[in-house]
């Protein structure tokens, strides 16, 4: 015996309002006696902390609980007994919050994931095991129609501080003077070079590739390759603290060897489907984005200059 959840929809892909719908197949072999069918839709964010951040908020450690955007629960069946062979039950339900609550994209991170799954239990008898399936289906919520919470309080800007991405190209040059964490004494010892280039916009259409490009004016250290990394900056927090994480979605290499001086080089790159959604500021965690340009030396040294970047859904 075998029990399966199938939804109308290969991509599993359901947008705030529409109806979540397919069928519970149950194939048996003889008749299948059962205590009741239901399906449960859940969608929920589990927020994590670190291992460096534990120690800083053990309070906020303890704190930390999934957060429910929804929990709906229907009956498929009654008790009763299936037939021989295969059973389709259908069943939809319609994708909404629960109340005060919004939804949010599906997104796999690190240190917070938002997921929705439907699961169907199958209870039976005393003697007999209780069947169970579950099913991940993805939310896509347009930047539009999302009803975003307060963003968590932060301190007065300083320098540290991130400017906020507005739409429009983004041009940039890199010199050994526009280096931030380089020490005024260590200055000296970085060759010279020029970089410059421009990305297309900060602002960025998530089912697009973001682009731009890049030029090597001048350099007098061989380089290696030129990289451009897509990091995700997550912050969990409440009351007690905040923790703050960046790490890597995806590196990819836009140009290998001592690059020609003086030729424009293309920017491009898609974004991943589910390590990436549309950026959010709810009132217990953010998830953001950020663009690194690395230029590698040939002697190992990197140049790195960083790009914040505001993901939305049309």
């Amino acid at each position: 015996m075998s029990l399966d959840l199938k939804l109308k929809r290969a991509d599993r892909i359901y947008r705030p309002g529409e109806l979540v719908s397919g069928s519970v197949v149950v194939s048996s072999k003889g008749a299948l006696s059962h205590t009741g069918i239901t399906l449960v839709m859940e969608g929920s964010v589990q927020l994590q902390l670190s291992a460096k951040s534990v120690g800083l908020f053990e309070a906020f450690y303890n704190s930390i609980k999934p957060i429910q955007l929804l929990s709906y629960t229907v009956e498929i069946a009654k008790p009763g007994k299936l037939p021989d062979g295969t059973t389709e039950l259908p069943f939809e339900i319609k994708l909404e919050p629960m109340q005060g609550q919004a939804l949010y994209d599906t997104y796999h991170g690190v240190f917070v994931n938002i997921q929705y799954n439907l699961r169907v239990d199958m209870k039976r008898g005393v003697l007999a095991k209780d069947l169970q399936k579950t099913l991940e289906f993805i939310v896509e919520v347009p930047t539009s129609n999302r009803v975003s919470s307060p963003p968590p309080e932060k301190k007065p800007a300083g320098k540290d501080e991130k400017p906020v991405s507005q739409p429009g190209p983004v041009p940039f040059t890199i010199t050994p003077e526009s280096l931030e964490n380089v020490k005024k004494t260590s200055r000296k010892h970085v060759p010279n070079f020029k970089l410059s280039g421009r990305l297309d916009t900060a602002v960025c259409n998530i089912n697009d590739p973001i682009s731009g490009t890049v030029t090597l004016e001048s350099s007098d250290a061989v380089i290696k390759s030129i990289e451009l990394q897509l990091v995700r900056v997550e912050t969990c927090g409440c009351a007690d603290g905040y923790a703050k994480e960046a790490t890597e979605i995806q590196n990819i290499q836009i140009s290998e060897g001592d690059v020609v001086r003086g030729m424009s080089i293309p920017i491009y790159m898609v974004f991943p489907r589910l390590f990436t959604c549309a950026t959010v500021a709810a009132r217990t965690f953010k998830i953001e984005f950020e663009i690194n340009l690395v230029v590698m030396l040939e002697d190992g040294h990197l140049i790195t200059e960083n790009f914040p970047i505001r993901l939305v859904r049309s």
